[in-house]
């Protein structure tokens, strides 16, 4: 379960502004935000052990973020990890619609993925073959199609749309914590019960599953401003990252 809000061009100053969720296993390792040493112009956390991110930027003006589709236990194993898109992307120089052409999609388990490169900002899923470039708008992205109206997302959506046109990173994170949910029991993402997922709000404080980061990401014409806040088991606030990239234009 994880949430991803969009406001896409509701700013001239601001065209993108992004307040996102990241829901896994605490035992899955990961790296707070920071500057990757193999790919210097990304800025973003790190699955350890895949190697890929969930959401990140580059200096290039360029976003990208993921969420996994609701699965069950009888899922095969996939060859990629969905993590790979979004470094892939960032590390590009084709336009979201050219890469998202370019994605086989039996390659991976269930996704969304949504990609920006300054220009425009394109949806697309391996689980309706939809591929579509957005109008400006504000948007919310869970587990499911774009178009499905989880609570999480339309909730969201209004938090976000509250908060405009001129919200802080500070803000953002705000938002994304002003809904909690503590499960009943453990949450077993091969498990799911998908009424309580569809209905719950946008933070998980879980013992062995929950909200792991919240970010927030403001895109300006010179510049992109990052936060990220990260937390452990019971929703318990562990390292703060802030960091303002300034964009390169070749």
């Amino acid at each position: 379960m994880c949430l991803i809000l969009i406001a896409y061009r509701m700013d001239p100053a601001r065209p993108l502004i992004v307040a996102a969720n990241r829901d896994e296993y605490y035992a899955r390792p990961a790296l707070a935000a920071h500057a990757w040493d193999d790919h210097q112009s990304i800025f973003a956390g790190r699955d350890v052990e895949a190697h890929g991110t969930w959401l990140g930027i580059s200096s290039t003006g360029r976003f990208a973020a993921i969420t996994n589709w609701t699965r069950d236990l009888a899922r095969p194993r996939f060859p990629r990890s969905r993590g790979d898109l979004p470094v892939e992307f960032l590390l590009a120089t084709s336009s979201p619609q050219q890469y998202a052409s370019t994605i086989k999609a039996d390659q991976f388990a269930g996704f969304n993925f949504i990609a920006f490169d300054g220009s425009e900002l394109v949806y697309t899923t391996n689980r309706t073959e939809e591929t579509r470039a957005l109008q400006p708008g504000i948007y919310g992205v869970t587990n499911t199609h774009l178009d499905d109206p989880w609570l999480k997302a339309t909730t969201g959506v209004q938090n976000l749309t509250a908060v405009l046109p001129h919200p802080t990173v500070n803000d953002l994170i705000d938002l994304l914590t002003i809904d909690k949910f503590r499960p009943l029991g453990s949450i077993s993402r091969g498990n799911e019960n998908k009424v309580e997922y569809k209905n719950s709000p946008s933070f998980i404080c879980g013992d062995v599953y929950g909200t792991r980061a919240s970010t927030a990401v403001v895109l300006e014409h010179d510049k992109i401003l990052f936060c990220e806040q990260t937390f452990e088991s019971n929703g318990l606030p562990t390292k703060r990252v802030e960091e303002t990239i300034q964009l390169e234009f070749s």
